[in-house]
C-alpha cells in the first residue's frame, strides 16, 4: 500500500491506527498521515515506526507528543496550527482515538473553537473483541479502565449490574485477576463473560465462561498483554413489596411524601409514580 499525499482542509484529523498487526489500517489514514501538515501522537515512537513500516516519511513536518500529562500545554499549540489554516492529524497509541484515549480534551477544544473534526475510522478493540465474543452485540456499553483499589472498583461496577447491554472493560493483565473477583462479588458468579487477550496478533486468546470459572483459572495466572473483558447483559432484579415498604416508612421519617417516594424510587430503580402511591396508601393505614 503506498500512501497518496493529497492536499487537507485546515482542522483536526482523529486517525485511527491498528491494534496489533501493521497491516490492518486503512487507506484514507495512510493518505492523512501522508499528507497532514501537523502530526500529533500519545506516542510518538510508536506513531514514527507505523510510519516507516508503511514508507511514509516525516520529512520536516512537527511531530508532536499529545498524552494524559502534557495535554494543556501542547494542546494550544495544536490548536493554533489549525487556527493558521493546517491540517493536524492526531493518532493514539493504538486503535480509535478517545476510546480510552487522551485525545477527547483536544476534539472538544477544536470544536469550540468552531474548526472542523474529521475521523479516519479503523481498528477498535471494543469492537473487535465484541465481534469474537459470542455475547448479544445488539446492545453495548464501553465501560473503559475499572479503577484500581477494591472498593472503589466494586461502587463503580455496582453502577453497571442491571445495565441491560453486554459490558466491555479494558484491563491491564496485572490486576485481571482482581477486576474478575470483584465481577463475581458484584454481578454473581453465574454471569457469562469472555476475556480477549492480544486480539488481532500471533498470540490472540479468548477465554469463555462464567465469571466464577474464568475467576477460578485466571486466579493465579498473570497473562501478557492488553485484555478487553466483556460480561453478559444484566437483568433488573425483582423488587419485593417488604423491601419498598421497609424504605419508604424509614425515608418518611425525614421526608415529605413526595420527596420519600423520589427518594426510594431511585434507590430501587423504580418508576416514581409507582412508589408515590405506594406511600400514599401506606399514609393513609
Amino acid at each position: 500500500m503506498v500512501a497518496k499525499h493529497t492536499p487537507l482542509d485546515a482542522g483536526l484529523y482523529f486517525v485511527s491506527t491498528p491494534i496489533g498487526a501493521a497491516r490492518d489500517i486503512t487507506l484514507k489514514a495512510l493518505d492523512i498521515l501522508a499528507s497532514a501538515d501537523v502530526l500529533a501522537a500519545e506516542d510518538t515512537r510508536t506513531a514514527r515506526h507505523l510510519m516507516d513500516i508503511h514508507g511514509i516519511a516525516l520529512g520536516g513536518r512537527p511531530l508532536i507528543s499529545y498524552h494524559d500529562h502534557n495535554g494543556d500545554y501542547a494542546r494550544p499549540k495544536l490548536i493554533g496550527a489549525i487556527k493558521d489554516g493546517k491540517s493536524v492529524a492526531y493518532v493514539s497509541e493504538a486503535g480509535t482515538p478517545l476510546v480510552a484515549d487522551p485525545g477527547y480534551g483536544l476534539g472538544v477544544a477544536a470544536i469550540q473553537e468552531g474548526f472542523e473534526v474529521y475521523s479516519a475510522p479503523g481498528a477498535s478493540a471494543v469492537l473487535s473483541a465484541l465481534t469474537v465474543s459470542g455475547l448479544a452485540s445488539d446492545r453495548f456499553l464501553f465501560a473503559g479502565f475499572a479503577p484500581t483499589t477494591q472498593s472503589a472498583r466494586q461502587t463503580f461496577l455496582r453502577d453497571f449490574a442491571e445495565v441491560p447491554a453486554t459490558l466491555v472493560f479494558y484491563e491491564s493483565p496485572k490486576r485481571l485477576s482482581k477486576l474478575l473477583a470483584d465481577m463475581s462479588t458484584v454481578f454473581g458468579d453465574d454471569r457469562q463473560a469472555v476475556v480477549c487477550r492480544e486480539l488481532t496478533k500471533k498470540f490472540e486468546e479468548k477465554r469463555r465462561g462464567n465469571l466464577a470459572e474464568l475467576n477460578e483459572e485466571l486466579a493465579d495466572i498473570t497473562l501478557k498483554g492488553e485484555c478487553v473483558v466483556l460480561v453478559a447483559r444484566g437483568e433488573k432484579k425483582a423488587v419485593e413489596e417488604g423491601d419498598v415498604l421497609d424504605q419508604l416508612r424509614e425515608a418518611l421519617k425525614t421526608h415529605r411524601v413526595k420527596d420519600a417516594a423520589a427518594l426510594v424510587a431511585a434507590n430501587l430503580g423504580m418508576a416514581r409514580r409507582d412508589v408515590y402511591q405506594i406511600a400514599l396508601k401506606l399514609g393513609r393505614d
